[in-house]
C-alpha cells in the first residue's frame, strides 16, 4: 500500500491557490482512479484506490499546511506503512510556474508543510513531487500573500498541463518506482 498525500489548506478561501497545488494533483489523481476523496480520517479527507495491484491511500490533510505531519503520521501509523511508502506532492517556489521535480528524498527547502512531515514521521528519507509555482515578479511582495494568491490565467493555463503530468508522475512511481519516475518526469 501506498500513501499519496497532497499539501494545502482547507477551505473555500484557499481553493485555487499556489499554496494548494498538492490537493489539486491528489483531486487530478482521483479523478483519473475514479476515487472519492471525502472520508475524515485522522485530520484528513482520505480515499482509496488501486493502481495496478498496489493499493494506495490519496490524502489531503485538513490540519492548514504548517500541521500538516500531525495529519501524515497519523495516517503512516494507522496504515503501517513507512517513510518509504509515502509520496508527498506540494508546491516549490523555487521552481519556475509549471515545472515538476521529483526526488526521493531531501530537506524541505523551507516549506512549513515538508517541515512539519519531516518532524512528524522523524525523517526526511521520503519520496516527493514537487510543483512549482515560481517566485513574485515583483520586488517586495510578500511570499505568504504570493503562496495564498491564485495563479494569472497564463500561470493557470501552464498549471492545467502540469496537474496532469503530476498525477501521471505519481502514478508512474507507484507502478514502477520512484526512480524510474524521475528518470522520465525530472528531464520535461
Amino acid at each position: 500500500m501506498k500513501l499519496i498525500v497532497g499539501l494545502g489548506n482547507p477551505g473555500r478561501e484557499y481553493a485555487g491557490t499556489r499554496h494548494n497545488v498538492g490537493f489539486m494533483v491528489v483531486d487530478r489523481l482521483a479523478s483519473v482512479l475514479g476515487v472519492t476523496v471525502g472520508k475524515k480520517l485522522f485530520k484528513a479527507l482520505v480515499g482509496q484506490g488501486q493502481i495496478n495491484e498496489e493499493k494506495v491511500v490519496l490524502a489531503k490533510p485538513q490540519t492548514y499546511m504548517n500541521l500538516s505531519g500531525d495529519a501524515v503520521g497519523a495516517l503512516l501509523n494507522w496504515f503501517k506503512l513507512t517513510a518509504a511508502d509515502l509520496l508527498v506532492i506540494y508546491d516549490d517556489l523555487d521552481l519556475a510556474c509549471g515545472k515538476l521535480r521529483l526526488r526521493a528524498g531531501g530537506g524541505s527547502g523551507g516549506h512549513k508543510g515538508m517541515q512539519s512531515i519531516i518532524a512528524a514521521i522523524g525523517t526526511d528519507s521520503f519520496p516527493r513531487v514537487r510543483v512549482g509555482i515560481g517566485r513574485p515578479a515583483e520586488p517586495g511582495y510578500e511570499t505568504v500573500d504570493y503562496v495564498l494568491g491564485r495563479f494569472s490565467g497564463e500561470e493557470a493555463e501552464a498549471l492545467e498541463e502540469t496537474l496532469g503530468l503530476a498525477s501521471d508522475a505519481a502514478i508512474c512511481a507507484v507502478r514502477e518506482g520512484m526512480e524510474r519516475a524521475m528518470n522520465l518526469f525530472n528531464r520535461r
